[in-house]
């Protein structure tokens, strides 16, 4: 059962259950509630989750060759992004949070109270089918949003050119984004655990693991180890792909798997030159 109850007055103390994740959901209630109940604790999972996964990229592009290891497997060596570059994407991070995320949260708790937390945790069955759902959805979603976009040159121009400023793309770029995609791709991924009645804790995971999979599009580098290369017959498109699709726009369109780009003729990959434009 996924919401089989509300949160009582006072809480229970850790239960004996047969769901795997109960322990960590209990100790989540009880130690940590005021937190996990605030509104904008997505939020501020998202954003640190930003922060946490871009630094450790960051340094690699500002050390460069000093670290051969790492360099090597750098896609576009030849485009290197400087201090300047990093810190304009940063602070629009904050300032595109700051003047629009965190208003539209307090707007939506007005409107749209979130529901009390479960007393339940998913079982792990449970968050990995709904996680895998909200991770499908959204990448069906953002595919649609972006051919579109890329299609009309107004909307393109008004709304995502921005996010095609520089052509080598790098970890802090993955929020390079107007207000309007951003709050687009906000509203979709809260949204979407909702219309799939997802676990708060399944939506926690996937907000994490989705910010980490958009950063690791865009850190530039195809390290060995990455998704893409783990997970066979090439479901994931990883840094590869969405490098490919800053150097040529029409190509690579889906954030995370690559079957809609497959299926409609976009997908390139680097040595890969031929192309089934959408009509």
């Amino acid at each position: 059962m996924r919401n089989s109850s509300e949160m009582p007055l006072q809480f229970p103390t850790f239960r004996s259950t047969d769901r795997l994740l109960q322990p960590v959901w209990d100790y989540l209630l009880l130690h940590h509630f005021p937190v996990i109940s605030s509104p904008f604790f997505v939020v501020m999972i998202a954003f640190s989750s930003y922060l946490f996964f871009s630094v450790p990229f960051a340094m690699l592009d500002l050390l460069g060759e000093k670290v051969p290891f790492f360099h090597s497997y750098k896609i576009q060596q030849e485009r290197t992004p400087t201090t300047r570059m990093m810190a304009k994407s940063l602070l629009r991070c904050v300032y595109n949070h700051l003047v629009f995320v965190l208003p539209a949260v307090l707007i939506n708790q007005c409107i749209m109270p979130p529901p009390l937390l479960p007393i339940d945790a998913p079982t792990v069955l449970e968050l990995f089918v709904d996680g895998l759902g909200a991770l499908l959805l959204f990448d069906t979603q953002y595919f649609i949003w972006h051919v579109v976009h890329h299609k009309n040159p107004h909307l393109y121009r008004w709304v995502h050119a921005i996010h095609h400023e520089y052509m080598a793309p790098f970890a802090w770029s993955t929020q390079q984004l107007s207000a309007a995609e951003l709050m687009a791709v906000g509203f979709w991924s809260n949204l979407d655990p909702i219309l799939l009645k997802c676990h708060p804790l399944t939506s926690w995971i996937v907000t994490v693991f989705s910010i980490w999979l958009s950063v690791e599009d865009h850190i530039g580098y195809d390290l060995p180890w990455s998704l893409h290369h783990l997970v066979p017959f090439g479901l994931f498109g990883g840094a590869p792909a969405h490098d490919m699709h800053h150097q040529k726009p029409n190509s690579n369109f889906a954030p995370f798997f690559s079957h809609w780009d497959k299926l409609f003729g976009t997908a390139i990959l680097p040595g890969r030159e031929t192309q089934k434009k959408l009509k």
